[in-house]
């Protein structure tokens, strides 16, 4: 299998062709929601069945971050620094103190328990902005079995001085990944709803932002192997999604660059490193990182 599937020339210019895709981390039971720290170098990320987070350095390798991670999923950086972190177990988006201690972000909406927090963002306002599919709760594998308390599944955001979150986003089967534009105007989300049912289509929507309204909703783009899940902007707008086969590069125009063929069904990205132009991917059982030509939108953040 050749690493590098180019389908637009541009392509070109956000890869190196000598680069290698190494595994740095295996024997995960479904890695997923990397983050990376700049000031300590170093990458988290959840284990979901497994109930735990790691955590990876280049000196360390990986290493258990959190042994009861209360099956968390997707997790980000706020612009103090700080972990934010969704957690299936709890139904709840949680901060990490810089003392270690954990701070209940949302875990309800007028009385009613979320679904089960899959993936976050924090906008550079300090508005966090998150995902709650069901999959916490279809099962006990990576939550717990329970009954939706919520009419559906929505995209959410809280006040960036706290309160209850509020539902921004109400017309996805199952909203997964989200993401920024580089000057976050956009906001794109991952519709996953075709894991469980085949006839929806597995897109990535974009949406206009105006302070805390989305307007405009509309396909951006259309994942031709699997499913989209995690996805990232780099600093020049091209959107970054997982996929079946690999990472699948859009342009800011929704054309496919280019894909990174990857040996496992990837499930979330992020970019990292000391310069900021590794790509680190969450794939089943790995963790892989791939030197890239791009960086995070907002980097270092």
């Amino acid at each position: 299998m050749t690493l590098y599937d180019l389908r637009d020339p541009r392509f070109a210019g956000l890869i190196h062709r000598n680069a290698q895709l190494r595994q740095i981390g295996s024997g995960f039971e479904w890695a997923e929601g990397p983050v990376w720290f700049p000031l300590s170098q170093m990458l988290l990320f959840s284990d979901i069945p497994a109930h735990r987070m790691m955590r990876w350095t280049a000196e360390s390798g990986c290493t258990i971050f959190r042994e009861d991670s209360d099956y968390s999923n997707g997790n980000t950086r706020d612009p103090q620094g700080r972990l934010v972190t969704c957690h299936h177990g709890l139904r709840a988006v949680c901060r990490t103190e810089h003392d270690g201690s954990r701070t209940v972000l949302a875990d309800s909406y007028q009385g009613k328990r979320l679904n089960s927090p899959n993936d976050v963002v924090v906008r550079s306002d300090g508005s966090v902005w998150f995902t709650d599919p069901t999959y916490g709760i279809l099962s006990d594998l990576e939550g717990y079995r329970a009954d939706p308390e919520q009419a559906g599944s929505y995209v959410w955001r809280i006040p960036a001085d706290g309160g209850a979150p509020q539902p921004v986003i109400t017309d996805f089967t199952q909203p997964n990944g989200l993401c920024f534009s580089p000057d976050e105007t956009l906001l794109y989300v991952a519709e996953s709803g075709s894991s469980h049912d085949p006839g929806v289509p597995s897109v990535i929507r974009v949406f206009d932002v105006q302070g805390d309204k989305v307007t405009n909703g509309r396909d951006f783009a259309v994942i031709d192997r699997g499913l989209p899940d995690g996805i990232r902007c780099d600093t020049n707008g091209n959107l970054w999604s997982s996929a079946a086969d690999g990472v699948h590069v859009f342009a800011p125009d929704g054309t496919l660059l280019g894909k990174i063929n990857v040996p496992e069904v990837v499930s979330n990205i992020c970019f990292g490193g000391p310069r900021g132009n590794r790509l680190f991917i969450t794939a089943t059982t790995s963790l892989y990182v791939v030197a890239v030509n791009a960086a995070a939108a907002g980097w270092p953040g």
